[in-house]
C-alpha cells in the first residue's frame, strides 16, 4: 500500500535542513566511528530569511554556533518561537558576548541581531569585518556579496546544501497518530541499525553523521518537521530499518500505521505497514 503524502511545506523544509547539515560537515573532522561535530566554530548565515532558517536549525544540529540578522524584527521573534535561534539581540555587541563564551566551551547557540529599519543587512557584515569578526562559515545569501568575499579571503568557508550521492538513500518516516509515543520507538529501531552498519568491515563514511542527525534532529526540528522523519544512509541500514519495522508492526509492538518513503538515484519508494487491528477496522 502506499502512504498518505506529508504536508509538502514540512516536508521541503525538512529536506533542505538534512542537506544543509551534510554540507556544513564538510567542515567537521571526525571519522566514521564518531560523531562529527562543529563545536567552537562560528556560522554567519546572512539575513534572516527562509533558506536561512534551515541553515540555522542544520548549524544547531551539527553543534556550531551561529549569527544571522533581520531587519524584520517578527521574523526574528517568530525564529525564537520555532526554536530557529535561542537569543534575539539588538546590537552586535550583545550577540558577541553571548557567542564568544559558547564558542570557547564549544556549545551550541544561535543568536539573532535584530537591525534597525535604516540599517542592511550588508551594513551589520562590514561592521563584523570593523570588528575583526571572522566567521568559519557562510551561508549563500551571503558569500556572493563583497563583504561575502572579504570574509572567504580570510578563510571563511561557503555551505552548500549537498544532496545524497550515488551509495546512499534518503529514508523518510512518519506515523498517522500519537507520534510523541511511536516517533521515538522508530527513531530508536532506525539508531540501532545505523550502529549495526558501524559493526560492518567497512561502514560507511557517513554514519556518524546520520547517528548525530538522528538523535538531534527530532529536538531542534520540533514543530516545524510536523512528525517527520528523514535520514541519509547507506543501503544495508535503509533495508535493516524497512525489515525492522515491518516485524515491529506484524507483532502489533507498534500500535499504528507507519508510512515509509525510500529515496535512491531519483526513484522513490513509498510503503505503509499497519498493525493486524488496523487492517481489521
Amino acid at each position: 500500500m502506499t502512504t498518505q503524502p506529508n504536508p509538502p511545506a514540512a516536508f521541503e523544509f525538512l529536506l533542505q535542513v538534512e542537506r544543509f547539515y551534510a554540507g556544513l560537515l564538510l567542515a567537521a573532522d571526525s571519522g566514521a566511528d564518531s560523531e562529527p561535530s562543529l563545536g567552537g566554530k562560528l556560522l554567519y548565515a546572512g539575513e534572516l530569511d527562509a533558506r536561512a532558517r534551515a541553515l540555522l536549525v542544520a548549524a544547531n544540529i551539527a553543534g556550531a554556533a551561529s549569527l544571522a540578522a533581520s531587519t524584520d524584527v517578527t521574523a526574528g521573534k517568530q525564529a525564537i518561537r520555532d526554536g530557529v535561534v535561542d537569543f534575539l539581540v539588538t546590537s552586535l555587541d550583545e550577540a558577541l558576548r553571548i557567542l564568544k563564551n559558547e564558542i570557547r566551551t564549544r556549545q551550541t547557540v544561535a543568536v539573532c541581531v535584530a537591525l534597525a529599519q535604516q540599517a542592511s543587512e550588508t551594513d551589520f557584515a562590514h561592521q563584523m569585518l570593523e570588528r575583526g569578526v571572522l566567521p568559519n562559515l557562510l551561508g549563500q545569501n551571503i558569500a556572493g556579496g563583497p563583504a561575502g568575499a572579504s570574509f572567504l579571503r580570510q578563510g571563511a568557508r561557503r555551505v552548500e546544501p549537498i544532496s545524497p550521492d550515488a551509495n546512499q538513500v534518503l529514508l523518510g518516516w512518519s506515523v498517522t497518530s500519537a507520534p510523541a509515543l511511536w516517533l521515538p520507538k522508530l527513531d530508536a529501531l532506525a539508531l540501532d541499525c545505523l550502529c549495526q552498519d558501524c559493526l560492518n568491515p567497512d561502514p560507511s563514511p557517513t554514519t556518524g553523521a546520520a547517528r548525530r542527525w538522528l538523535r538531534l534532529a527530532p529536538r531542534f526540528l520540533g514543530r516545524m518537521a510536523q512528525g517527520l522523519r528523514l535520514l541519509r544512509c547507506g543501503e544495508s541500514s535503509a533495508a535493516n530499518f524497512l525489515k525492522g519495522v515491518r516485524e515491529q508492526v506484524e507483532r502489533a509492538e507498534i500500535g499504528v500505521p507507519v508510512n515509509l518513503r525510500l529515496s535512491r538515484k531519483g526513484q522513490s519508494e513509498q510503503y505503509c505497514f499497519a498493525p493486524p487491528s488496523a487492517q481489521t477496522r
